[in-house]
């Protein structure tokens, strides 16, 4: 009965070891897991660390469909910049025009569609890539760039909601080619 009773004993003492054991492995596997996902969530904020070739790729990679002629990086259209950091957002230009051949001409302009920043010049926030005239794109392949961004100490905290404006130059006139949203959201540094 003694001996019975002493293997209980140790056969309890081994399978709480082993739960211990799973349960430190399980643990540190989560643990894990939720930094990867933050690594990559956070990597993909910005287009500002991207080479040029990355932010090809990305704004490929942005574009929904084979129809859509604009996208931008990241793929949310949201960025959020402290007060004093540069933050990039990539902008993407499809040539999908019809009854044209070679390359045509585009441009663009960034301007302000909605602001909670009461009368702050959030245009001036745009460091670089307000706008671009002239850009020459063939017909079914895109062009991409980057709209930097630096918001002031003593800027308000508040959202953005800046629209893209992309025009197209057919017989020397320039038309309309379509527009895109994006939102910039300021933060303390």
């Amino acid at each position: 009965m003694v001996m019975k009773n002493m293997k209980s004993k140790r056969a309890a003492m081994e399978m709480s070891v082993g739960t211990i054991v799973t349960i430190v492995l399980l643990m540190s596997a989560l643990v894990l897991g939720l930094v990867l996902t933050r690594t990559i969530f956070n990597t993909s904020r910005s287009a500002v660390d991207l080479t040029e070739q990355q932010l090809t790729n990305e704004i490929g990679k942005a574009f929904g469909s084979d129809e859509d002629k604009l996208a931008v990086y990241p793929k949310s259209g949201r960025l959020t910049i402290k007060q004093e950091q540069e933050e990039a957002i990539g902008l993407g230009i499809r040539n999908l025009l019809t009854g044209t051949s070679g390359t045509q001409k585009f441009s663009y302009e960034v301007k302000v569609a909605e602001s909670t920043c009461g009368n702050e010049n959030v245009l001036s926030w745009i460091t670089i890539g307000t706008k671009e005239e002239n850009i020459p794109i063939s017909v079914g392949d895109y062009y991409s760039t980057r709209i930097y961004f630096k918001i002031p100490t003593g800027a308000p905290l508040c959202t953005v909601k800046y629209r893209v404006e992309v025009r197209t130059n057919r017989n020397n006139q320039w038309y309309a080619y379509d527009n895109i949203p994006f939102v910039i959201t300021s933060k303390a540094r």
